[in-house]
C-alpha cells in the first residue's frame, strides 16, 4: 500500500498527549516503563490516524464523531498519498486547493467519437473548450478551503496537503470556525453541529448543504469501521439515537436551488440547468439544431440502460459545454465536492452522449466530475453516494436491472460499425470503483454458484488490485500505482504471455497494450463471462472470439463463480456475426425513413464459444434527424437480438443466429 505520513504538525505539535485522548480513540496504551511488543508497536502505528482525530477533536473542541463523519463522507478516511481529488481536494478531510491541483490536471480520455452516433445526422466538431484554471478570486469558496485552513491553524499549505494528521487538524479548525460564525457554542453534542457541517460542504444552496449534512449524520448514526489506503484502522462508534438541529440551516443565508421539474429522488440535491433545444444555422448557413432530440420515452421506446461517464473537466466548464446548443448533451451531471446533481435533459428525451445512436435512444447518461487518466484524482464518497441514489431511483422508475449489463461505463458502449470502434471513448476507466458503487446500489457482487456454474463475475479486491498502466501523462509514462477495477487477459495462462488482440481496435492484428485508455484486453468489475478453461491459478473466458486467460488464484480470487444463460452459435453454424447496434431489417422501414444498414462488426462468435446474455430486444431505430419533431418515428422490426458481454464492450447478436443454453458445465 502507498505510504502516507501520519504525524502531528511541526508548527504546532498535536501530540497525543493524554491517555484520555487515546482511550477516547479506542487505542490500547502500554503501561509506563513497559517496552511494547512488536504487535503493540504495529497497533500503535496503524491507529495513528484515529489518534489524530482524537487530538484534533480535543484541540478545536469539535466532537470526534463529527470529524470522523465528515471525513468519511469526503474520503472514507483515505489520504490518497497526498494526491488531489478531481476538484483539488487533499487528505482525509478533502481540503481543497484548486489552484495547486487543477493547473496540472489532464483533460480528455481517448476517443474521437461522434457523441450522437447516427450517420443520418452526424455531429460537427465541438466549439466549446474547457476553460483554463480560473484565478484565485474567480474560484468559489468550496474550491479553496485548504488555504483558509492554513490561515486558521498556522500550518503550511504543503503540510495540510501531504500530512494526514495536519489535514484532520485543518478540517477541525474549519468546522470550529463555521460553528462560531453561526453563533453556536463549541458543544460536545454532535446534534448541535448541523449548520457547521452543512457549511463545510461548500454548497451555496440549501438543498445541497442539507443533503450533505444529512449524509454525515447518517454515517454517525450507523457508525463505520475500515482500514484506509495507508493501512490505518479507523472506527466511528454508532450513535443511533442522534437527532441533529436541522433548523440551523434556515439562518445560514444559502440560496434556494432551482429544482424546476427535475427527475431526482428526494434524498439528493438536484437542480434544473437545461441543455438548449435550439434551431440555428451551421457554418454554411444551413439549418441545424442541438443538442439533443425530443422524444416520448418510455411510451415510445424503453429505457434499458444507464451510462456512467466522467466529465474530463471541471464543473463550471462542464456546465458551459452542456449549455452549448451546437454540441453534446447528457441527462445529469454530478459534482465531486458535495455530490450535487444538475439535470439537463428530461429522461423522456434522447441526449447525445454515448457515441452510439441505438444506445443513446435507449439510455440515460450520467457525467461525474473527474479525469480518467489521473488515477489519484479520486472521487469523493459524497459523489459516489449521490450517484448511487440517483441510479437506484432511475432503475426503479424505468425497470432497469441493477447489473453490469444495464449499468454501463461509457467504455462499455460498442462502436456502431467497424469504422467507429477505434474512436469510442474509454471513460470512466479502470479507476472507477465498480464494487463500491454496486455496494452502494445495494447489489454487491458475490459468488452465486460453485466451480461448475460455468460463469465468472469479475470482482478483484479494488485496493489490492494494482495493474501497471501507461499513458497517464506522456504515452510511455507509467501511471501512479493505484487500486483498479480492471483485470487483464492474456493469450496463455502466464504473466508474460501477450495480451489478447482486439481486431476491431487494431485491424492489423497488433497486440493490445497496457495504456490506460486501451480496453482491448480488459475485464471490468461486475462483468460476467463464460468460462472456457481453468489451469491452476488461471481462468480462461470467451472474449472477443478468443480464449482469454486471467490470473484468478484461489486464495485471492479476481473473479467469483456464477451461473446463468449464455448464447452459442446454432447447431451447424461455424460462426455468427456480432453487431454494434440492434437495428431492424430493411423491410421494417416506412416510406420517408432512410433504411439503416445492419452492418456486422469484424467480430465473430465461433462454434463452441459462449457469451453471457442480457436483454432480448427487437430491432429498433429512432429516426430523429430534424428539429421539427413531426417526422420523428420509432421503427421497430421483427428481427430480435440478444445483448451480450462480448469483450470489454457489449455487443449484439441476432436471435435467429444463436441458441440460448444454461451456463452450467
Amino acid at each position: 500500500m502507498r505510504g502516507t505520513t501520519v504525524r502531528t504538525s511541526s508548527a504546532r505539535r498535536r501530540t497525543i498527549r493524554t491517555a484520555g485522548a487515546l482511550a477516547s480513540a479506542g487505542l490500547l496504551v502500554p503501561l509506563l516503563g513497559a517496552a511494547p511488543s512488536s504487535g503493540a508497536a504495529r497497533q500503535a502505528s496503524d491507529t495513528q490516524l484515529q489518534g489524530a482525530f482524537a487530538s484534533a477533536s480535543e484541540e478545536y473542541r469539535v466532537p470526534q464523531s463529527v470529524l470522523l463523519g465528515v471525513s468519511y463522507l469526503q474520503s472514507r478516511w483515505d489520504a490518497h498519498g497526498g494526491a488531489a481529488s478531481v476538484t483539488g481536494g487533499y487528505g482525509p478531510m478533502h481540503l481543497t486547493d484548486a489552484r495547486t491541483a487543477l493547473a496540472s490536471a489532464p483533460h480528455h480520455s481517448e476517443g474521437e467519437e461522434d457523441p450522437r452516433g447516427d450517420t443520418s445526422r452526424p455531429m460537427p466538431p465541438p466549439k466549446a473548450e474547457m476553460p483554463s484554471v480560473p484565478s484565485e478570486s474567480e474560484l468559489p469558496a468550496r474550491l479553496k478551503t485548504l488555504p483558509r485552513a492554513a490561515e486558521l491553524t498556522g500550518l503550511p499549505a504543503a503540510e495540510l496537503r501531504t500530512d494526514a494528521a495536519a489535514n484532520v487538524e485543518g478540517g477541525a479548525a474549519l468546522l470550529a470556525a463555521a460553528q462560531k460564525k453561526l453563533g453556536k457554542p463549541l458543544s460536545e453534542d454532535p446534534a448541535d453541529w448541523y449548520g457547521a457541517i452543512a457549511r463545510f460542504s461548500g454548497a451555496d444552496d440549501e438543498a445541497t448543504a442539507a443533503t450533505y449534512a444529512n449524509d454525515v449524520f447518517a454515517v454517525i448514526r450507523d457508525g463505520e469501521r475500515r482500514t484506509t489506503d495507508a493501512g490505518q484502522r479507523v472506527e466511528l462508534a454508532p450513535e443511533p439515537g442522534l437527532r441533529p438541529d436541522t433548523a440551523q440551516l434556515r439562518s445560514m443565508g444559502l440560496r434556494k436551488a432551482a429544482p424546476g421539474d427535475t427527475e431526482c429522488p428526494k434524498t439528493v440535491s438536484c437542480e434544473w440547468i437545461p441543455a438548449p433545444y435550439e434551431e440555428f444555422k451551421d457554418p454554411n448557413g444551413n439549418p441545424d439544431y442541438g443538442n439533443h432530440d425530443l422524444a416520448d420515452r418510455p411510451r415510445s421506446q424503453s429505457i434499458d440502460s444507464i451510462i456512467v461517464h466522467d466529465t474530463e473537466g471541471r464543473w463550471e466548464g462542464v456546465l458551459k459545454m452542456v449549455q452549448d446548443p451546437t454540441y453534446v448533451s447528457w441527462q445529469y451531471s454530478l459534482r465531486s465536492t458535495d455530490g450535487h446533481i444538475a439535470q439537463h435533459v428530461k429522461a423522456k428525451d434522447v441526449a447525445w452522449h454515448a457515441g452510439n445512436w441505438y444506445v443513446n435512444a435507449k439510455s440515460i447518461g450520467l457525467e461525474h466530475e473527474g479525469f480518467l487518466t489521473a488515477p489519484d484524482t479520486w472521487y469523493t464518497e459524497a459523489m459516489y453516494r449521490s450517484s448511487a441514489r440517483l441510479v437506484r431511483y432511475l432503475a426503479k422508475k424505468y425497470d432497469i436491472p441493477l447489473d453490469r449489463q444495464h449499468i454501463l461505463g461509457h467504455d462499455n458502449v460498442q462502436g456502431t460499425v467497424s469504422s467507429t470502434i477505434r474512436g469510442m471513448h474509454t471513460d470512466p476507466g479502470p479507476y472507477w470503483d465498480w464494487q463500491h458503487y454496486f455496494t452502494l446500489l445495494g447489489k454487491p457482487f458475490h459468488r452465486t454458484a460453485g466451480p461448475k456454474g460455468g460463469l465468472v463475475t469479475v470482482a478483484p479486491e479494488y485496493a489490492e488490485n494494482r495493474p501497471v498502466y501507461t499513458g497517464c501523462g506522456k504515452p510511455a509514462d507509467t501511471c501512479v500505482p493505484h487500486g483498479s477495477a480492471a483485470v487483464r487477459v492474456h493469450t496463455e495462462p502466464r504473466d508474460d504471455a501477450p495480451l489478447i488482440k482486439d481486431i476491431g481496435k487494431r485491424p492489423g492484428g497488433q497486440d493490445s497494450t497496457i495504456d490506460v485508455n486501451d480496453v482491448g484486453a480488459r475485464l471490468s468489475t461486475g462483468q460476467q463471462y463464460a468460462v472456457a478453461d481453468r489451469q491452476g491459478d488461471w481462468t480462461a473466458v470467451w472474449y472477443l472470439g478468443q480464449k482469454a486467460w486471467f490470473k484468478n488464484p484461489r486464495k485471492q480470487p479476481t473473479a467469483l463463480d456464477a451461473k446463468g444463460w449464455v448464447v452459442t452459435p446454432k447447431e451447424g453454424a461455424t460462426e455468427v456475426p456480432v453487431y454494434g447496434r440492434a437495428y431492424p431489417e430493411k423491410e421494417a422501414y416506412p416510406a420517408g425513413v432512410p433504411v439503416q444498414a445492419v452492418s456486422p462488426l469484424p467480430y465473430k462468435i465461433l462454434a463452441g464459444q459462449k457469451y453471457v446474455i442480457g436483454d432480448k430486444v427487437p430491432g429498433e431505430y429512432y429516426y430523429a434527424s430534424t428539429f421539427d419533431t413531426a417526422g420523428h418515428k420509432v421503427v421497430r422490426g421483427k428481427d430480435m437480438y440478444y445483448v451480450i458481454q462480448y469483450g470489454h464492450r457489449i455487443g449484439y447478436v441476432r436471435a435467429a443466429d444463436v441458441q440460448v443454453v444454461r451456463s452450467t458445465s
